[in-house]
This record gives C-alpha cells, sequence and structure tokens, in this order.
C-alpha cells in the first residue's frame, strides 16, 4: 500500500534523507522515529507530495507520488505537525472547502463531520459560528484530523498527532487508529512520545542521520536488541546516552 523507493533529499551539501527504502502493506501502524533533523518530517513531506525529491519515489496505493500527484494524493490523509489552518474561516467551512476539494458532495460531507465532530466531542455550534483562529490548539488538531480522514484515504500520515490533544481525546484517537488499521487502512505515525508508539505502532523504523537503522515489531527489536523499552533501544541506536547523569551535571553546574 505504501512503497519508498530509494527516497532521497540534499540541501547542498547536506543529505537530508539518504536512499530510503521502505515497504508497508494495508492494516499496519508504522511508527517512524528519529531524533531531531533525522529526516522524518522531510521524509513524510516528499511522500505527501509537498517536497520534491531529488532521487527515488514514493507509491501510494500503486500511484507514483512523483509521475501520478493527483491521483496518489486522493488516497492519502496528512495530518502535518504544524496543525496549520486557514484562521479566517469556521470549522465547518474549512472542513466542506477540504470536501469539495475531494470531490464530496456537501450533503455527504455534513454528514461525515458531524460523525467526526461527535466522536471528537466539538460542539456543532462552535464548528459553524467560531473563526478557527479563535479555537484552541487540542481543537484545531482534531479539526485537522477530521480534514485528513475526510474522503477516507487508503493511506494516513500522522506527524505528531496527539500534539494538543487532552488525555480522553488522545486515548479515543488512538484507539480510532486500531479500528482504521483493521478496516485496512495504513497508517504511518511519526512522534517523539515513544511510550505511546510502542503501545500503538505494530512496527517501528527508526532513521538517523536521513538513512534506516532498524526496522520491525517493537517487541522483536527491543529482544533483539536486549533494551528494556524502545526508548533505551532508540537512545542506544540514535547516539544518546547518561541522560540522568549529563542532567546531574548540568544542574550542578547552574547551582555553583
Amino acid at each position: 500500500m505504501l512503497s519508498l523507493r530509494g527516497l532521497t533529499k540534499r540541501y547542498g551539501v547536506q543529505t537530508a534523507v539518504d536512499h530510503l527504502s521502505l515497504e508497508v502493506p494495508a492494516g499496519q501502524i508504522v511508527g517512524l522515529l528519529g531524533p531531531n533533523g533525522a529526516g522524518k518530517t522531510t521524509t513524510l513531506r516528499m511522500v505527501t507530495g509537498l517536497l520534491k525529491p531529488d532521487e527515488g519515489t514514493a507509491l501510494i496505493a500503486g500511484r507514483d507520488i512523483t509521475l501520478e500527484p493527483v491521483e496518489a494524493k486522493r488516497a492519502l490523509g496528512f495530518v502535518p505537525d504544524s496543525g496549520a489552518v486557514y484562521e479566517s474561516l469556521t470549522g465547518m467551512e474549512y472542513l466542506l472547502m477540504v470536501a469539495s476539494l475531494y470531490g464530496i458532495e456537501e450533503s455527504a460531507a455534513v454528514e461525515r463531520v458531524a460523525r467526526f465532530i461527535e466522536f471528537f466531542e466539538l460542539g456543532m455550534d462552535t464548528l459553524e459560528r467560531k473563526l478557527l483562529g479563535a479555537y484552541s490548539k487540542g481543537m484545531r488538531r482534531k479539526v485537522v484530523i477530521t480534514a485528513a480522514l475526510l474522503h477516507q484515504p487508503k493511506v494516513v500520515f500522522l506527524d505528531e498527532p496527539l500534539d494538543g490533544l487532552d488525555a480522553n481525546a488522545a486515548v479515543g484517537f488512538k484507539a480510532l487508529l486500531e479500528t482504521l488499521a483493521r478496516e485496512g487502512k495504513t497508517i504511518v505515525y511519526s512522534s517523539h512520545i515513544l511510550d505511546v508508539v510502542e503501545r500503538v505502532c505494530h512496527r517501528v523504523a527508526i532513521i538517523h542521520q536521513g538513512r534506516l537503522l532498524v526496522d520491525g515489531a517493537p517487541e522483536n527489536l527491543i529482544r533483539e536488541h536486549a533494551a528494556a523499552s524502545l526508548e533505551q533501544l532508540f537512545t542506544r541506536l540514535t547516539g544518546a546516552y547518561d541522560h540522568e547523569q549529563r542532567a546531574e551535571s548540568f544542574a550542578r553546574s547552574l547551582r555553583s
């Protein structure tokens, strides 16, 4: 359902993503992990057609994002980490605009939006009367997630999707991901919250300096590398170490 083939992006002499290849079948939730600057967001921007790769390509449901961008984008949904929206529109105006871009009739779109806002516990009055510029961060995030799923995409890309959601909304959203996967949707979940990734994702791919380090089921990778948790495995592979000792030394330096 998702195929990354030698995906590469350079900025001058800096290689942000280095010949990244990955195959993801239908019905799987994959955690895309890496430290800051590892190339996660650049990868997501390339596979969603927002950024042109220097080499390689990505296939979304069999459609090449470079050669068939419109067809590929019809099959994907994207929740970016920015959570950007048109602040001068109401939530409903924004969602109906997104629906129209995908060719969804307004009556069908309103029905779908109603189901989402009931699930996310958003009030219809808020959605219809309040401009997005006045929404809280969590409310905006719910609208952006709704916009990404409104056209029932086959492949969903999520960049820090829980950012801004309260505890109850986050629990509900994680349950929604499991349901979508059971329905055959492919989900790529990029996050720094490793304990959530370990619980939610069927598989994790860790990248560092633009390259794929490991790829597999979390429990298998933890066992193979004799790690206590996904967090410990991540810190080992990406070069971070002695966090507690470094924190104590830093705190002492501040006191002195």
